[in-house]
């Protein structure tokens, strides 16, 4: 197998492409643990790398790297440090708010990626750094009220969607 390594910048889709072929290589047992763990922890240096890793790996029922969580691959997500938190914290904050949407609009088969994407979310930062997601999760309910379910936060959470993120975030600490 060719060793698959980043020279240079990868945008968004291919960031995608990326982690979704070694996903499928790593459980079809094709890479060890570690070596894919090396490999993301080279993609999510770079802001389309991470932003396309996250967007796969937490979308995709079928990859199952977020629900195994091997240690390898953790220890390097606690190496990217903030920015890997704040990417799983601000996925978290959206996945948990259409959960609420998708239920309100009876959108069931939409309900359940989203309440997958959100617990994988939880799960994640359960093992990370306890001070960056502590700061992270903070800073997140202090401006909760100035964050929407729009990508220039034109419309805000509702009441519902909002006590819905917080318990989320409380599960975090138990």
């Amino acid at each position: 197998m060719d060793k698959k390594t980043i020279n240079q910048e990868p945008t968004f889709i291919q960031s995608i492409n990326i982690a979704s072929k070694w996903c499928k290589d790593w459980e079809e047992n094709l890479l060890s643990d570690e070596v894919l763990a090396d490999r993301i922890a080279e993609l999510i240096r770079t802001k389309n790398g991470i932003r396309g890793f996250f967007a796969y790996a937490l979308s995709d029922m079928n990859c199952n790297l977020l629900d195994k969580l091997p240690t390898a691959f953790i220890f390097k997500l606690r190496e990217g440090g903030e920015e890997v938190i704040k990417i799983i914290v601000k996925n978290l904050v959206m996945s948990s708010a259409q959960v609420i949407n998708h239920r309100k609009d009876n959108n069931q088969d939409y309900e359940v990626i989203s309440e997958n994407i959100s617990d994988r979310c939880s799960n994640l930062l359960k093992l990370l750094d306890t001070r960056f997601v502590t700061q992270n999760i903070n800073q997140t309910i202090s401006n909760l009220d100035q964050m929407g379910n729009s990508f220039d936060n034109s419309i805000k959470y509702n009441k519902e969607q909002k006590e819905f993120i917080k318990e989320k975030i409380k599960d975090i600490s138990h």
